[in-house]
């Protein structure tokens, strides 16, 4: 039966594209996080949207699990199959099939990764940017949205999700629709006013299909650009700062970190990124936000020391910023972290706490705060270093983990990309109404549960 299928798999794709070896099961039956690996039964690399379409079919007929899959890098298993089946690498889609200078959008296919998109932009259009995580150039492009991803002009213009114009969607059932004005236009430019089906996809883990094409927003490149970094002691500040910073909401970015090695990155660091069309523009930015930070002088001052002041300026002036450096001071390559989407007045105690659930695993902390659009909320990082070599290490990340998002929900917040045990502790929180049309959504869409199963699985 397993050859027949790989057989059938072969005559869609091509027998390149198409695999059920150990050696490349093993690669995508795990991540890069602490998740421990599920066993992937095929996978298959679709180069066309026809080509989704069959395998889907296929995959209906069989009643085969299928698991999408961008990069794999977001480190919570979400493109692990859970039930095992075939896992869809769409690599191979990878073309970008328009960029609208006037309108200021490129619509692109599923595979086109961060680095391709930039680099494709500098080349040809210099003057436009998209918004860029701080994941490896190697993330695609589509999967930061579908997973409501940010980028670096998240605090400015929103998460990535919130600058999508439009979407192709290979449906659980083999159909293909467009969603957004390119449903009734030529042009990937809006999804007002139509009813906005996309959030049928954003956010769902690739339960309720397989986005094909997506039509993301790009934004002018700024002539000026430049890093304030500001040094304090006090989380009990953040709260304060962020509601000043919103106020004149002029930032492009802004990022509040701590971590324990090296030594001097103990403390709470503001890095604020400034940028402007003009230098007069440029200059008047930077110094209302220094006339912020002026105001709290006895609690916090500016960073002009060594090393710090030549780290932070190389980690965060890049586009993307280089800025997850945790698992580089172990051995082993281990990181893991969880993403705590929280309301302004907890930052305190989320902060104070991401430290005491480190220690009481043995781990080191890097917590990182990203400004979500207009400072209503944050996003905090709570990450942890291992060595993936030592199983006992990474059961520790785990455990630190669960902790956190415990916390996280305790507080009142929601858990960024979660991983399989988050899902159930948020289903376990959630409204009893809003959990049963989760899964009525589910089962209209997706009736033979093909769509990576077990991921918003309601009980």
């Amino acid at each position: 039966m397993k050859e027949e299928l790989l057989s059938q798999l072969a005559e869609i794709v091509g027998e390149d594209y198409v695999s059920n070896r150990p050696e490349e099961l093993y690669l995508y039956s795990r991540d890069p996080g602490a998740q421990k690996p599920r066993r992937a039964d095929y996978v298959v690399m679709p180069g066309t949207v026809t080509e989704v379409q069959q395998i889907i079919m296929l995959a209906n007929r069989e009643k085969l699990a299928i698991t999408p899959m961008g990069a794999g890098l977001t480190l919570s298993a979400l493109t692990v199959p859970l039930k095992g089946g075939m896992v869809m690498d769409m690599k191979r889609m990878n073309r970008i099939i328009e960029v609208n200078e006037a309108s200021r959008y490129a619509v692109i296919e599923a595979g086109v990764t961060q680095a391709v998109l930039r680099a494709y932009l500098e080349k040809n259009h210099s003057h436009l940017q998209h918004s860029t995580p701080e994941s490896p150039p190697t993330a695609t492009v589509a999967g930061n949205i579908l997973i409501h991803g940010h980028g670096h002009l998240t605090p400015r213009y929103g998460v990535n999700s919130q600058m999508v114009n439009g979407m192709e969607i290979v449906l659980p059932t083999g159909e293909v629709c467009k969603l957004g004005s390119c449903s009734v236009s030529p042009y990937w430019f809006s999804r007002d006013p139509l009813p906005d089906l996309m959030g049928l996809f954003l956010g769902w883990l690739g339960t309720t299909g397989i986005v094909t094409k997506i039509s993301i927003q790009l934004f002018p490149k700024p002539a000026f650009r430049d890093l304030l970094l500001f040094v304090s002691d006090s989380a009990e500040l953040i709260p304060g700062i962020i509601a000043e910073l919103s106020q004149i909401n002029l930032l492009e970015n802004c990022f509040i970190i701590t971590q324990e090695k090296p030594k001097w990155a103990q403390q709470i660091f503001y890095i604020i990124v400034v940028s402007g069309e003009s230098e007069a523009e440029f200059e008047t930015k930077k110094e209302l936000h220094n006339r912020i930070f002026q105001k709290h002088r006895d609690k916090v001052s500016p960073v002009n020391e060594e090393p710090a002041l030549t780290q932070l300026r190389e980690r965060f002036l890049g586009v993307p910023p280089f800025a997850a450096t945790a698992a580089d001071f172990r051995k082993g390559g281990g990181f893991e972290y969880t993403g705590a989407i929280l309301p302004i007045e907890v930052i305190p105690q989320a902060w104070q706490s991401g430290i005491e659930i480190a220690h009481k695993y043995d781990l080191m902390y890097q917590l990182g705060i990203q400004l979500l659009p207009n400072g209503h909320s944050v996003m905090l990082a709570y990450s942890y270093p291992f060595n993936r070599a030592y199983e006992d290490e990474a059961e520790r990340a785990r455990g630190a983990l669960d902790d956190t998002n415990r916390l996280t929900l305790e507080l009142g917040g929601v858990v960024w990309k979660p991983e399989l045990s988050a899902q159930k502790l948020i289903l376990e929180k959630m409204d009893a109404n809003t959990c049963q049309l989760i899964d009525r959504i589910k089962k209209m869409l997706d009736p033979n549960d093909i769509m990576n199963p077990g991921n918003w699985e309601v009980a």
